[in-house]
């Protein structure tokens, strides 16, 4: 890392960090990292970024889990973390349903400004890693920057990225995260 300049990324956690599934994960049980995802993290936090999570977890709106489950699962990811030395800085995650509307549901790119606003900084060319075209969207919307990965829904999203969107796509959050070292690098 250059200076004392801190560098941020945020990530999508479903498909990105642990595995998806179209029923939800809805148990600490059901969350189970993606091969070499928390590594990937470790590694970040080793060249000094500051991690948050942005995440839609309508399975609370939709009463499939509650705060608490929620909670224990991110317990489970930031335990896994440690013992790699490494650990998630914030989490900001929309509980409600797409039919409540809100501005925390992305696409909208409200949790990534509450990320902002937490850290105190802009989020012009920030790293968001995302598997989502609702990830991307929200990244555009305030400026930062967009990284697309084909685990979780990412090989559907990519069929879907409009042709003028110059996003960079990776197998998984490792690869990503190669990539963003290597750029720091130089």
């Amino acid at each position: 890392m250059s200076g004392n300049i801190i560098q941020h990324i945020i990530l999508d956690r479903d498909g990105v960090i642990n595995l998806d599934s179209d029923r939800f994960i809805k148990s600490p049980e059901e969350w189970q990292p993606i091969e070499g995802s928390l590594e990937a993290i470790a590694r970040l936090k080793q060249a000094g970024f500051m991690v948050g999570i942005a995440s839609n977890q309508s399975g609370i709106g939709r009463g499939l889990f509650d705060l608490a489950t929620l909670n224990a699962m991110h317990e489970k990811m930031q335990q896994l973390l440690a013992k790699l030395g490494a650990h998630v800085d914030m989490i900001a995650f929309c509980p409600h349903t797409p039919e409540a509307h809100c501005d925390c549901r992305k696409p909208l790119p409200g949790l990534y400004q509450q990320l902002a606003k937490r850290w105190g900084i802009g989020l012009e060319d920030i790293p968001v890693v995302g598997d989502s075209l609702r990830d991307l969207e929200a990244a555009r919307a305030v400026n930062a920057r967009p990284l697309l990965v084909l685990t979780g829904k990412g090989g559907k999203t990519v069929e879907q990225l409009p042709a003028h969107w110059d996003i960079p796509v990776f197998d998984d959050l490792g690869q990503a995260v190669d990539h963003l070292l290597q750029e720091q690098s130089c």
